[in-house]
């Protein structure tokens, strides 16, 4: 099993920035990729940005492109997103996930962090 901590959400106002992080613990050599999603109240979850966790490769949401990095820290076992020009349509529950095979679904989910984006 892989245990993934989401930290670093709050309450900011437009045009802030947020640095998110996902500490992963357990079978991590295990792990394909990692990838951030979101969910807003009332509204699907959706895909924010994801990495290849012994590469470089990234892919982003057209939302965030441009706005937002998702980067790893593989001493730490960590994940990173980070928010700048931050918006109110931001606002969501930030989730953390696990791929353990390209095309496999992710199957390990954090808590979830709220990020709250004023106007």
């Amino acid at each position: 099993q892989v245990q993934l901590v989401e930290s670093g959400g709050g309450l900011v106002q437009a045009g802030d920035s947020l640095r998110l992080s996902c500490a992963a613990s357990g079978r991590t050599f295990s792990t394909y990729k990692m990838g951030w999603f979101r969910q807003a109240p009332g509204k699907e979850r959706e895909f924010v940005a994801a990495i290849t966790w012994t590469g470089s490769s990234t892919r982003y949401s057209d939302s965030v492109k441009g706005r937002f990095t998702i980067s790893r820290d593989n001493a730490k076992n960590t994940v990173y997103l980070q928010m700048n020009n931050l918006q109110p349509e931001d606002t969501s529950v930030y989730y953390c996930a696990s791929q353990p095979r390209p095309g496999y679904p992710y199957d390990y989910w954090g808590q979830g962090t709220q990020v709250t984006v004023s106007s």
